[in-house]
């Protein structure tokens, strides 16, 4: 069982390198328009054109994550991730060898494509890779990679400051080519989601891969339970009511998933995290911190996350989703809070307020750990498989969109307003705490095929074949609830044994 549950673990882990290109890019972003070299190739660019620069990236991503509405389901898991790993390294080797800020802008946008297409899939595809009790943890695990990517850019940004040459901001771009190189070339050594087979009618398909993920050579009964639990929940969407596209806004319990999983991808920009993290160096140079030393700060508090994220992981599936959500909401909205009072008695001399205030940053990293891995593992476990690709590409849809608006416009509003504009997102914090716990239900420790019983619905399948003998009649009669539960009841009586 050990071996074959490293299988598992290692696909999610491979997987969660689209999460690194995503973390490096948006820490090497921050690093490189801060540079000597890069502001004197490109003629010191205004706030509005580096607020392009950043933004070109959100607006590609909101390209990319329209693609997948329409392609996704078509082209399976494993394909959109090698096609978006595809277009990353086309844009990554634009932006380095960039000879005009036009040349610069639109290989981000290609890269923005990519990171769209594998942030809206990577998630969902580790999710039903996973078993329940590890789902969390392993869908996860795109934001521990991104983690690492912030990090390892930070520190890319920080060595190469010192070359005094355009390899000081060339190079750290042309780096972003690594992992998607890697990720084109190893994804088709993973298996194919079990579920996606199983919506496509590949049933023989699916039950191999659930063999190879799950099985040890002693546990077919729990495969084969796994097995008909995935299929008979499929074959009840389907008879209860005809499932098209427009389906996920016409049922009101698919309606209710898409506007909580939009609600907690809207909740990340809506934090403050991408203004502090594109925008570091600047917030700290309005401090009188030297550029250098802001970088190594912000390379600090990269490092630290990885340690936050690490913890987050190791507890998400024991504590569940919603406890932590309110407390990050209610931490960072106190951490902004403090940081905009602070700044309103501004002293370049009073030394203790300006660590104060660059330990406010760090706490807000902290703070932002839960929000930051529960953003992707929620939206990818809710929704039924038939319109899974759907909504977990509109749900990262909201994200981008958002993260576009506040990349294009915090440049000008930090000019204008300095770090009063910290209450804006102070207020955000506080509205995302209060709809966690009256909205969100928890998640924790239930099946993908359970989440229909979690949002309330009512599936009456008229007929559904189940070859698990007494329960047949159960689930032809209607009682799809009960049938499930007793398949997930003797899925964890086959595990123990």
């Amino acid at each position: 069982m050990e071996k074959l549950k490293l299988t598992t673990l290692f696909s999610a882990i491979f997987l969660s390198i689209g999460g690194f290109f995503f973390g490096y890019d948006s820490g090497i972003i921050t690093s490189s328009i801060s540079l000597s070299h890069f502001k004197t190739y490109f003629d010191y660019p205004s706030d509005s054109v580096t607020g392009g620069i950043v933004s070109a990236f959100q607006g590609g991503a909101i390209l990319g994550t329209i693609i997948n509405m329409f392609l996704g389901d078509r082209l399976g898991r494993k394909r959109t991730v090698f096609v978006g790993a595809c277009i990353s390294t086309v844009g990554s080797a634009l932006q380095t060898g960039a000879a005009a800020m036009s040349m610069l802008i639109i290989g981000r946008f290609i890269g923005g494509v990519a990171v769209g297409m594998l942030t809206a899939t990577i998630p969902m595809y580790a999710s039903e890779l996973s078993e329940a009790k590890y789902r969390g943890a392993l869908s996860g695990l795109l934001q521990w990679m991104l983690s690492w990517g912030y990090l390892i850019a930070q520190w890319v940004g920080y060595g190469c400051s010192f070359v005094d040459s355009s390899f000081q901001w060339r190079f750290p771009l042309g780096f972003q080519c690594i992992p998607s190189v890697i990720l084109l070339s190893g994804i088709w050594f993973l298996q194919e989601s079990p579920r996606w087979l199983m919506e496509k009618g590949l049933h023989d398909e699916a039950l191999t891969v659930l063999k190879n993920l799950h099985g040890d050579g002693t546990n077919e009964e729990y495969i084969e339970l796994e097995f008909r639990e995935i299929r008979d929940v499929i074959i009840a969407e389907r008879l209860s009511k005809k499932v098209t596209w427009s389906s996920i806004l016409s049922r009101p319990s698919w309606r209710r998933r898409l506007l909580l999983g939009c609600g907690v991808q809207a909740f990340v920009p809506l934090s403050g995290v991408n203004v502090i993290n594109y925008y570091g160096p600047r917030i700290y140079a309005s401090l009188g911190i030297n550029n250098q030393t802001s970088l190594m700060i912000i390379g600090i508090s990269g490092a630290l996350s990885i340690v936050y994220c690490s913890i987050g992981l190791l507890v998400l599936d024991r504590i569940g989703r919603i406890k932590p959500l309110i407390v990050s909401a209610l931490g960072l909205a106190a951490a902004l809070v403090v940081n905009a009072a602070l700044s309103q008695h501004f002293n370049e001399t009073n030394t203790n307020l300006l660590r104060a205030m660059v330990a406010m940053n760090f706490v807000f990293s902290l703070l932002y750990t839960p929000l930051g891995i529960i953003s992707w593992v929620y939206p990818a476990e809710i929704f039924p498989v038939d319109i899974r690709n759907q909504g977990n590409a509109i749900t990262t849809f909201t994200n981008w969109v958002f993260n576009l608006i506040f990349a294009q416009f915090s440049p000008q509003a930090l000019s204008s307003i300095g770090f009063r504009y910290f209450y804006v997102f102070f207020v955000f914090n506080v509205i995302a705490a209060t709809c966690y716990f009256f909205f969100y239900p928890e998640t924790k420790g239930r099946t993908l095929e359970q989440m229909d019983e979690v949002f309330g619905d009512q599936i009456v399948p008229h007929a559904l074949e189940d070859s698990a003998g007494a329960n047949a009649a159960m689930v032809k009669e209607g009682d799809v609830g009960q049938h499930l539960e007793n398949i997930s009841e003797k899925m964890v009586t086959s595990e123990k044994v």
